[in-house]
């Protein structure tokens, strides 16, 4: 059977409705922070920001929609589908499987990321933070179980 037409793993739906409902709560916040960088449709103060490198909450808001809202999508949308694209390829550090698994892989550690980097701005930790910090390390070792790098394995040719 051709990798383009394995199954998905019970494993694999598991990470793509994680990163799905990821961007579903990411991707609304980010844009309703866009719409108001003064952060009162989300009843956020400016002030959270004192101890950040920004004056109000445009480029969180970007990058929280870029990065945890459509990023997820279509990390999520490539392994389900893993598309045949072959610039993806060119940010892939691991030739022996598909560029999706990297790129979900990826969406995890931007999570982390994304919550440690707020923490340290906001210098405060809510049970949000620790709810998605724990998000984005389930997809990180979920995609490093064998039977999901094995789904996204390439075929030796």
């Amino acid at each position: 059977m051709s990798d383009k037409f394995k199954k998905p793993l019970l494993t694999v739906w598991v990470i793509i409705i994680l990163l799905v409902l990821l961007a579903l709560g990411a991707l609304p916040s980010g844009v309703l922070l866009i719409l108001a960088p003064d952060g009162h449709l989300m009843h956020m103060p400016v002030s959270m920001l004192q101890h950040s490198p920004f004056q109000n909450f445009l480029i969180p808001g970007l990058i929280l929609a870029i990065f945890n809202g459509i990023y997820p999508l279509l990390a999520a949308w490539s392994l389900w589908k893993r598309p045949a694209w072959q610039w993806p390829e060119l940010f892939n550090p691991c030739k022996s499987k598909h560029w999706s698994w990297a790129a979900t892989w990826a969406a995890g550690v931007i999570v982390m990321i994304w919550i440690a980097v707020q923490v340290l701005m906001v210098r405060e930790i809510v049970f949000l933070h620790v709810l998605y910090f724990s998000w984005g390390l389930i997809v990180v070792l979920l995609t490093l179980l064998p039977n999901v790098q094995n789904y996204c394995k390439r075929k030796k040719v």
